[in-house]
């Protein structure tokens, strides 16, 4: 890729083989053939009107559910800058928030300005962005919930406002699969601000217990099924499958399955992407084979093994 034009633009940071695994909570991964760095819109725009539309392209948010794998990204590397984090209040009942704004702080501004339902936001980690890209939930509500609308670029460096009625959204799924989320507004009903910074608490507290925190984790690995087993025809969360297929604290090189909840992988230390593929594989297909259960993943997989990896992921 010829990157002479980009580094001739007033653009924020462009780095050309840059490192990601830094980048990702898992702390694996190869580097990206090109990482871009925009400030704000206008940079990010200036980029987009001059890159091929047809040219490989991906967005990492805060690398929250992101695997990159060992031999990289062959692409051009978007990830948000810190223009993209601002949390602004609009009014009595509304928000606004970029899209690299992180989920637990528009949950504390939100209770601090007597927002409501938006507290389980600090369970989930990351940033607004992925959570929109998925429709991420936890403790009973979901992005989507409070959502009013989004701004989005498209590949042409064009910025689009949606209201919530015309985007797409299921179960972890969000229909807006081109572009760049830039921001979104939710309103939200007037709460007390003590209430809310104790529901926001309680999250943690509960996070805390019963998830890996302070270690290398990529959060749920996967979605939960909504489907009933074949096998013993109930339905179960993805925790569940796993636990009962015998893969809890199971490991592939440095890639653990979690002891506290196996529906997450952690980095127990030296750990490649390939471990983590193959650690997720295996589990996949004991829970096929015992249960009849198609786990399906949460966690994005992003690039190319590494040559030597090639035959066994």
């Amino acid at each position: 890729m010829n990157i002479a034009w980009l580094k001739r633009l007033p653009c924020g940071s462009v780095r050309e083989n840059a490192p990601l695994a830094k980048r990702t909570w898992l702390k694996v991964g190869g580097a990206a053939q090109v990482l871009f760095i925009p400030e704000d819109a206008k940079d990010l725009a200036l980029v987009l009107r001059q890159y091929p539309v047809d040219a490989p392209l991906f967005c990492l948010g805060v690398g929250s559910n992101t695997l990159i794998r060992d031999g990289g990204i062959t692409a051009l590397v978007v990830q948000l800058g810190g223009g993209f984090a601002e949390i602004h209040q609009l009014d009595g009942h509304r928000l606004q928030t970029g899209a690299r704004g992180r989920s637990v702080q528009v949950a504390k501004k939100a209770a601090e300005w007597g927002l409501g339902g938006l507290s389980f936001l600090a369970g989930i980690p990351g940033s607004i962005g992925g959570a929109l890209a998925m429709n991420a939930g936890a403790y009973g509500g979901e992005i989507f919930d409070q959502l009013e609308s989004i701004q989005w670029m498209d590949r042409g460096g064009v910025i689009h406002h949606l209201p919530k009625s015309e985007l797409e959204h299921g179960y972890r799924h969000c229909g807006l699969k081109e572009g760049i989320f830039i921001s979104a507004v939710f309103c939200c009903p007037c709460r007390v601000p003590a209430e809310l910074q104790a529901e926001i608490a309680a999250v943690q507290q509960r996070r805390a217990e019963t998830q890996p925190v302070g270690v290398a984790t990529g959060g749920s690995t996967f979605v939960n099924p909504m489907q009933d087993s074949p096998i013993t025809g109930d339905r179960r969360h993805a925790w569940q499958w796993i636990d009962a297929a015998g893969c809890r604290g199971m490991r592939v090189g440095g890639a653990e399955i979690s002891e506290k909840h196996c529906n997450f992988m952690i980095n127990a230390g030296g750990a490649s992407a390939a471990d983590f593929e193959i650690l997720a594989e295996t589990v996949r297909e004991r829970v096929r084979a015992q249960f009849g259960i198609e786990l399906q993943w949460e966690i994005r997989r992003e690039g190319i093994p590494a040559r030597h990896e090639a035959e066994s992921v």
